[in-house]
């Protein structure tokens, strides 16, 4: 893939998409385009330092697009209303579908590229499983107002016979990793523990309200950021080259493959501190206590069969990476 091509990022100045941005900085990727809402001063370490060709503000993108008509490469979209607990679904249909569709219709008029952003959350409470097969998509039962949109675009993706030529969508599961300070309740377990093991010397875990789990043994998969941006950036480098095969475009799970309990991340959290595991258990908020998932893992037989062969990061490498030279070194990625 030649470094002058022109690669747009979504989400640019948030958790993923500004990683994302660096991910190919790193690679010698420097013509890009960003794209975000770049108002908000907490994000602005995210982006400042990056380096690119063009920045433009998510809402004038489209119209900026047919007024340069760039010659882009591919689009990697990344930006979406991702909070959880923002339950008015006006705010996720404006940005998580009608954006997304405007965007897949731009890709398929232009033949661009395409890769999104899905999410686990669209597996509901999991009682259909976590595997990425398309026919499951249209019963599936979210849980709250963003797992909704983000399977309301997935469904209406697949439904289309007009598409980019190449496109993946990515169904993240919990990602942890730099960059995503400004997140506050939104943040990944392992910056709340960090934080808290720095104030207080302990961490809150929710209780669990299943009898079939213990406390702190609510099980996820957690993957570390990292892996998701060598993921696409392989997908990247194929679809600008044309060697990715149609037969391959569609959902992507994108985890690791493995549920591990909260407890086992706090406890990875710190160690990556030097210290002794301190943990005391609380009640859930009443706001998300009948939304929560209890458990998810990622079927990933489907990347792999892609050809996607990196060994992804352990909970506890990439939490240790995460600790000692991002949160505790008080760096960016």
């Amino acid at each position: 893939m030649d470094t002058k091509s022109t690669i747009v990022v979504t989400g640019a100045a948030g958790f993923i998409g500004s990683c994302m941005v660096q991910f190919l900085n790193n690679n010698g990727y420097e013509n890009l385009v960003l794209v975000d809402d770049f108002s908000s001063d907490n994000k602005k370490a995210n982006w400042v330092n990056k380096q690119y060709k063009h920045k433009i503000e998510r809402n004038v993108f489209f119209e900026w697009l047919n007024q340069t008509k760039p010659d882009v490469s591919i689009i990697i979209h990344l930006g979406a209303r991702t909070d959880t607990t923002e339950f008015d679904y006006s705010i996720h249909q404006e940005l998580n579908v009608q954006y997304s569709i405007d965007m897949w219709n731009y890709c398929t008029a232009q033949q661009v590229p395409l890769i999104y952003a899905s999410s686990a959350a669209t597996y509901g409470s999991g009682e259909l499983g976590y595997n990425d097969d398309h026919d499951v998509v249209e019963r599936l039962q979210p849980l709250n107002p963003y797992g909704i949109s983000k399977n309301e675009f997935d469904k209406w993706a697949l439904k289309q016979k007009n598409q980019p030529p190449f496109w993946t969508g990515l169904k993240f599961f919990n990602i942890y990793g730099p960059n995503e300070n400004h997140k506050a309740r939104m943040a990944s377990v392992i910056w709340h523990s960090f934080n808290q093991i720095k104030k207080d010397g302990i961490v809150k875990l929710f209780k669990s309200h299943r009898p079939d789990f213990e406390d702190g043994q609510q099980l996820r998969d957690f993957v570390y950021v990292i892996d998701l941006l060598k993921v696409m950036y392989w997908m990247t480098e194929k679809m600008v080259s044309k060697s990715w095969l149609i037969e391959h475009n569609g959902l992507y799970n994108l985890g690791t493959g493995e549920a591990r309990s909260f407890y086992d991340l706090v406890a990875a959290t710190f160690k990556g501190l030097d210290k002794e595991t301190n943990v005391i258990f609380i009640d859930m908020p009443k706001d998300i206590k009948d939304k929560y998932q209890y458990f998810t893992e990622a079927n990933m037989e489907k990347l792999h069969n892609a050809g996607y062969d990196q060994k992804f990061y352990t909970l506890e490498e990439g939490i240790d990476d995460y600790v000692r030279n991002y949160l505790s070194a008080e760096k960016q990625f």
